[in-house]
């Protein structure tokens, strides 16, 4: 049996492209200097395109100019009016699904703006977390770290189970010490083959031993320039619902 095989590039903070067998998606574009995209449209590849919310590093709104090669725009509707064909948006809050073809989504939460996003398509399950996190901010006043824990944690027992082959998740270097919590959080609640570090502000990252819980097996990656590039492959299996 020939084993599925995925492409990611990586375009900067928390943006990707992400080509399977039959589609092409790209995630929270916000600049691409390896230009990585124009060569994706001259090829005429058919894009589907997910904003997780409106933050300037995760949205820009030039996507509008792509929409003759778009097949689906899925936008988390904090993000408003961006001059784009209302029939090719999904507008989505957290929790509400969409099915495009054989592309499934649903919406979880976030805990800041907009939604994360969770994506079944061509045998791959996948989990862009837009900014989705335990921002934990160690200047911060005790009650909003409190705060900013429950809200992920809450979040967290949603998600909790879930069988991921890929995961995007932050890993922002602005946190110092606490840049690693959420990730750790995550990795011990969910069950992901690939992990894929992003919106670490330029500085690698890498679990230390022992990281993950014991007999558990994730494979990581944190690219840092604009064109970085991961294969992942694995075995065939059934879809599952959602």
């Amino acid at each position: 049996m020939v084993p599925l095989q995925m492409d990611i590039i990586y375009l900067e903070n928390s943006g990707f492209a992400v080509q399977t067998a039959q589609h092409t998606l790209v995630f929270d574009y916000y600049q691409d200097t390896s230009d990585t995209i124009a060569k994706l449209l001259q090829k005429g590849k058919l894009l589907h395109v997910f904003s997780s919310h409106s933050h300037h590093d995760h949205f820009n709104p030039i996507i509008s100019t792509w929409q003759d090669q778009v097949a689906a725009f899925f936008l988390s509707d904090d993000i408003g009016n961006v001059g784009i064909s209302p029939e090719k948006i999904v507008w989505l809050r957290p929790y509400e699904t969409s099915v495009h073809g054989n592309l499934q989504v649903k919406a979880y939460g976030s805990t800041d703006l907009g939604v994360s996003f969770l994506v079944e398509v061509d045998g791959w399950r996948l989990f862009h977390a837009g900014d989705l996190n335990w921002w934990h901010w160690k200047w911060d006043h005790k009650y909003n770290q409190v705060l900013a824990q429950n809200l992920f944690e809450k979040e967290m027992d949603k998600l909790e189970g879930l069988q991921l082959d890929v995961a995007f998740f932050p890993v922002d270097s602005r946190l110092e010490e606490y840049r690693s919590i959420g990730v750790k959080e995550f990795c011990s609640r969910v069950n992901v083959e690939q992990l894929v570090a992003m919106h670490t502000r330029g500085e690698r990252w890498s679990p230390p031993t022992g990281f993950f819980a014991k007999g558990k097996v994730v494979a990581s990656w944190c690219p840092i320039f604009s064109g970085d590039r991961l294969q992942v492959k694995k075995s065939q299996r059934a879809a599952t619902e959602f």
